[in-house]
């Protein structure tokens, strides 16, 4: 069993980058917003429950029950916030989860200026499958907003992960990206 995190900023190319590796690799991927837009279809705006309490309570599900399954390994995608000690509280939970299964995990930190992921916040690809960002006023906004409130590129050595590597995709494709990942950290992923 093997997972990895892709993590990094808003529309850095997480997803797209976990599409990419899925055609080279035997993972699956669950990419951030696939429970937050079934959770928010199922329940809407809510007032009597939390969203993102269910969110985690599904994703808790999913990763407790993918580490038992004899799927060969699970990318997931993540917007890290490096300045929140429960944002590491959260990848070291959802680790240890696969690491009691004897999983490898594996860790793929994305990072490009903010005038680059605001163009990629507007691509189809993105707002094919994230319809929360269809939005593109308010989804911009939002970009700028947790830009601010969180940083979520690395300080140099912070990082301490074993198998770990950080990658500026700014001029890459996410096909050159995903190869860079097999190929350099994750060539057990045959």
């Amino acid at each position: 069993m093997k997972l990895l995190f892709i993590f990094g900023s808003l529309a850095v190319g997480k997803m797209t980058t976990g599409q990419e590796l899925t055609k080279i690799t035997d993972l699956r991927l669950f990419h951030n917003h696939m429970s937050i837009v079934l959770v928010a279809e199922i329940f809407g705006k809510s007032k009597s429950i939390s969203n993102w309490d269910i969110v985690c309570k599904l994703r808790e599900l999913i990763f407790e029950e993918f580490a038992k399954s004899d799927n060969y390994g699970l990318i997931f995608t993540y917007s890290m916030g490096f300045n929140k000690q429960s944002e590491w509280d959260n990848v070291n939970h959802i680790s240890d989860i696969f690491k009691r299964k004897n999983a490898e995990i594996y860790y793929v930190e994305l990072v490009a200026p903010q005038e680059i992921r605001l163009k990629r916040n507007e691509t189809e690809n993105r707002l094919k499958h994230k319809p929360s960002k269809r939005n593109i006023v308010h989804s911009k906004q939002n970009l700028i907003d947790w830009d601010i409130k969180y940083r979520c590129v690395s300080n140099d050595s912070e990082v301490t992960f074993d198998n770990y590597m950080k990658i500026d995709n700014s001029n890459l494709p996410p096909d050159i990206v995903a190869k860079m990942i097999k190929e350099s950290l994750v060539m057990h992923l045959m």
